[in-house]
């Protein structure tokens, strides 16, 4: 069925919007909770309002004035919280701000916020993606490998425990920002995975979150133009991105990197991403701090648009800088992304031992079924493929993955 304009324009507002809304009654009010529970509310009504009276000519507008008058009325109705009260009261009456400290956006400062050291890093990212990043519980989960009861619950005890440790929600100082970066970053590079590569829903791309993810980090390179891993992650989402066109085929499938249309790749996000890792290496190697993982992330990117066509991947030079990355970050998915390029070197056999050996930590993640099938059809081991394949395609939603894979699997499936 059809959506209608009201219920298209909702979608849009609740995309385009949310992050704005939470961000700023949060610095308002002070309160996370009543930050998120009185957006939520004015998303609410605007269902109902939209549809009966039409939408207005400035959404954003009116569902961050509707959310005021809800979080103003839901103090006022506490009356234990007598300082709160008052603040609501003045509030309300649009007296002037305080000072915006180092970070000057809204949506960036309660990045920083939420990214409290009182809390854990990964509770940190939950609690950030589910405030700002407009992910559901379910998207966070995936991006996290963990299961969605898992995930809300570390939510909660991360609101929890800023409530019980009474962590104040207060402009960062330039010492917090320092303390907090780690977690900002991670939070900045997660949205934007899952813009680039939706888990739900019947869209492939996310081009809002991409795109809200590519802002926060050049406010971040603005705010902190010295960082390695801030530039780093900025040239690793710009190279990302400059691929966006040639992702997506006319036909709604996946297009993987070795057969996009490179004519198709942004020239001028390439140039800004190359010319960000060109300054990180000159910065090492004039002794500065050794490359983190952001920027050797950037700097595979940086091989892989910098070759003209895919049989031009300096593969060697990719290998090498993810055992740099491995050393930094031994994790599962960087050695499975370590194996596909090894494969690349090595033949898909040496490939396909490595993937093996991470069987028992990624049986539950799609790309590692992807790969492995890859790899076994590259073996003509064609059962094992197709096997592999089907295991990928049931643990993806994403529609242009699925037929991406579909095809691949369909490709294997003859005598």
């Amino acid at each position: 069925m059809t959506a209608s304009p009201v219920d298209v324009a909702i979608a849009r507002a609740h995309q385009d919007e949310w992050a704005r809304v939470v961000a700023s009654l949060a610095r308002r009010f002070g309160d996370l909770d009543v930050a998120e529970d009185a957006a939520a509310e004015a998303f609410a009504v605007a269902v109902e309002r939209w549809r009966r009276d039409g939408v207005p000519a400035n959404p954003g507008g009116w569902l961050t004035t509707t959310a005021t008058r809800r979080a103003v009325d839901r103090l006022r109705r506490e009356s234990h919280r007598d300082a709160r009260q008052e603040a609501a009261r003045m509030l309300s009456e649009r007296g002037p701000e305080g000072p915006t400290g180092p970070v000057e956006d809204d949506r960036l400062r309660l990045i920083f916020v939420c990214c409290h050291p009182a809390l854990a890093m990964e509770a940190r990212v939950a609690l950030t993606l589910r405030l700002l990043g407009g992910l559901t519980v379910a998207e966070i989960a995936r991006a996290f490998l963990v299961q969605e009861t898992t995930l809300a619950q570390r939510i909660t005890r991360a609101k929890a425990k800023i409530r019980a440790a009474h962590v104040p929600f207060r402009v960062p100082s330039p010492s917090d920002v320092r303390e907090r970066l780690d977690g900002v970053l991670a939070v900045v590079y997660l949205i934007f995975n899952e813009g680039y590569l939706s888990g739900t829903g019947d869209t492939a791309l996310r081009t809002d979150l991409c795109d809200e993810a590519i802002r926060l980090a050049r406010l971040l390179h603005a705010l902190l133009p010295g960082d390695g891993e801030v530039a780093g992650l900025l040239a690793l989402l710009l190279l990302t991105d400059a691929r966006r066109a040639a992702r997506v085929a006319p036909t709604g499938e996946l297009v993987r990197l070795d057969e996009q249309d490179r004519d198709l790749w942004r020239r001028d996000l390439i140039a800004e991403g190359h010319a960000l890792v060109r300054e990180r290496i000159a910065a090492v190697a004039a002794g500065g701090e050794p490359p983190g993982r952001y920027q050797l992330l950037a700097a595979i990117g940086a091989v892989h648009t910098h070759a003209a066509s895919a049989r031009d991947t300096d593969w060697s030079q990719v290998v090498v800088l993810y055992d740099r990355l491995a050393r930094l970050d031994p994790s599962p998915i960087v050695r499975l992304n370590r194996a596909v390029a090894l494969a690349e070197v090595d033949g898909p056999a040496s490939g396909l031992a490595e993937v093996d050996r991470l069987a028992a930590d990624l049986d539950g993640y799609h790309p590692f079924h992807a790969a492995r099938a890859d790899l076994l059809a590259r073996l003509d081991r064609a059962a094992d493929a197709r096997a592999a394949y089907e295991r990928a395609i049931a643990l993806t939603a994403n529609p242009a993955e699925r037929a991406h894979l579909t095809r691949r699997r369909d490709l294997v499936a003859g005598p």
